[in-house]
């Protein structure tokens, strides 16, 4: 099977293709700026309208104008019955190269919150504090292994569906990695309790601000309708997960050979394990104490900052880099004391680690870069439209959980396409009687059962920074996604007869 960077450029190859072949066409798109509603028409003309509810209600968007001027809704949001075919617009051969650049660089502030944390990591490592911490920890919690794996998985369960934790899961590897391998896991273990618990959360948003509740926004209704619905399918769909979970880490602890992912398990551990082999001093000291304390306290901080004060990558990563400088200051002088180039040259080897995770973030943007560019997206969203038109209420549902399957691998983003979809798809569900909260909800589990396969996700970005391979993946998280379509299905369903 091949890399990450071979597979996404594969997929770059395969967008440019389509671009020849799909036709293109547009919706006409609306903003709020400014006390006004700017609309740019498929062929780019724009034109100013009043904010209010009137010029809603004439453009048939069954949006609360509350929705724009507060700031919940800041993207540009598809008008309906507004679809135009354009003048094909293929991507040329370059393009495969200069959507890569400008993906890079439309993803440079994630990008840059992963060098900061890299960095800090490094500095962390360089302390000792990771050897010394870590021996402490593997006795306290002999025998009792995976009730880390479990408090873990848990925690993300509730911070995906709390508040949509999936980007910035990736802070959480590096410290639970090195814990998980001394515990006798694998690479799957790790993502499956930090990627696959935290998307399960997210599949199941309650009150997630950047699906659940800016889809219901843009459907024209309000998140807490099917709430109850949501929140019994989280829990049940949570115990899935933890149950398949603890039943695979029970598998690879009695038999490491069971590992889907053994045959790259020795470069894994080379790569993630703490080994005290070379360490010059374990003795879990008070400064070690301090730093592995400060470093813990960077991910609370970042949770309340995303929850609270609506950070961003860049306060994400200026929150990190205090920490690391506070630590670089702790582990410069006293004893073992690294001395100013050893912490400066630390934290560089520690962010020039995570370079290719970086870039595969910007190389699968680039492939979403492609699709719009070639006007090619809203050809699909055209067409789905007319595939769940005239269908009975419960076969309109399941239609539409598999139509926001195929959307979720075209744009990856789920604030992203709830604003383009969700003005367009929502109304279908006044024509065959059934409630706009359903559409959202099957919005959540077809894009999220997308999102655990889909490379132009955040599924590449993982793996890399694990060197795992997609095939190991695959055959590991297969069953969840099965799982999201026959449940998630089934309950959209019962919504639909009951309401």
């Amino acid at each position: 099977m091949p890399g990450a960077f071979t597979i996404l450029f594969f997929l770059t190859i395969v967008a440019v293709m389509l671009t020849w072949f799909v036709p293109a066409g547009s919706y006409a798109k609306m903003q709020y700026s400014s006390n006004h509603l700017q609309v740019t028409s498929p062929t780019g003309i724009k034109s100013s309208l009043p904010a209010t509810q009137e010029t809603l209600n004439k453009l048939h968007v069954k949006i609360d104008i509350a929705q724009f001027k507060s700031g919940a809704i800041s993207k540009p949001v598809s008008i309906p019955n507004t679809y135009k075919r354009l003048k094909q617009h293929p991507a040329s051969v370059l393009s495969i190269f200069t959507s890569m650049v400008n993906g890079t660089i439309e993803a440079v502030d994630i990008m840059i919150f992963i060098l900061v944390l890299g960095g800090l990591i490094g500095i962390v490592k360089a302390s000792g504090s990771f050897e010394a911490g870590l021996m402490t920890l593997t006795k306290k919690t002999k025998g009792h292994e995976f009730a880390l794996v479990f408090l873990v998985a848990v925690l993300l369960l509730l911070g995906g569906t709390l508040c949509g934790i999936e980007e910035e899961a990736v802070a959480f590897y590096p410290i639970l990695v090195p814990v998980f391998i001394a515990m006798g896991y694998d690479s799957i273990v790790c993502v499956g309790a930090i990627f696959l618990a935290s998307s399960v959360g997210t599949t199941f948003s309650t009150i997630n601000p950047f699906s659940v509740v800016i889809a219901s926004n843009a459907a024209g209704t309000n998140f807490t309708q099917g709430l109850a619905g949501r929140v019994v399918g989280l829990i049940i769909a949570g115990c899935f997960v933890l149950w398949y979970l603890y039943r695979y880490a029970r598998k690879v602890q009695q038999n490491p050979k069971f590992s889907y992912s053994y045959d790259d398990h020795d470069s894994f551990n080379k790569m993630w394990s703490v080994s005290s082999e070379n360490a010059t001093d374990l003795t879990f000291d008070a400064k070690k104490k301090l730093i592995l304390i400060l470093f813990a306290l960077a991910f609370p901080i970042m949770i309340w900052g995303v929850m609270a004060e609506g950070w961003a990558f860049p306060d994400m990563a200026s929150s990190f880099l205090i920490i690391a400088v506070i630590i670089m200051f702790i582990t410069c002088f006293g004893k073992h004391g690294l001395g100013e180039k050893g912490v400066v040259d630390a934290f560089v080897s520690g962010s020039s680690s995570l370079v290719g995770v970086s870039l595969i973030i910007g190389l699968a943007r680039g492939i979403n870069l492609v699709l719009n560019n070639g006007y090619i997206s809203d050809t699909i969203l055209h067409a789905s439209t007319q595939v769940v038109s005239h269908m009975s209420g419960p076969l309109f549902i399941v239609v539409m959980m598999f139509v926001f399957f195929v959307l979720g691998f075209i744009v990856p983003s789920s604030s992203g396409l709830a604003v383009l979809a969700m003005p367009i798809l929502a109304p279908l569900a006044d024509t065959v009687n059934i409630p706009r909260y359903t559409v959202v909800t099957a919005y959540q589990f077809g894009q999220y059962a997308m999102l655990f396969l889909a490379p132009t996700g955040l599924v590449m970005a993982t793996l890399q920074m694990l060197d795992m391979k997609y095939s190991h993946w695959i055959r590991f998280v297969w069953p969840v996604v099965v799982f999201v379509l026959v449940f998630g299905g089934g309950l959209l369903v019962a919504e639909v007869l009951l309401s």
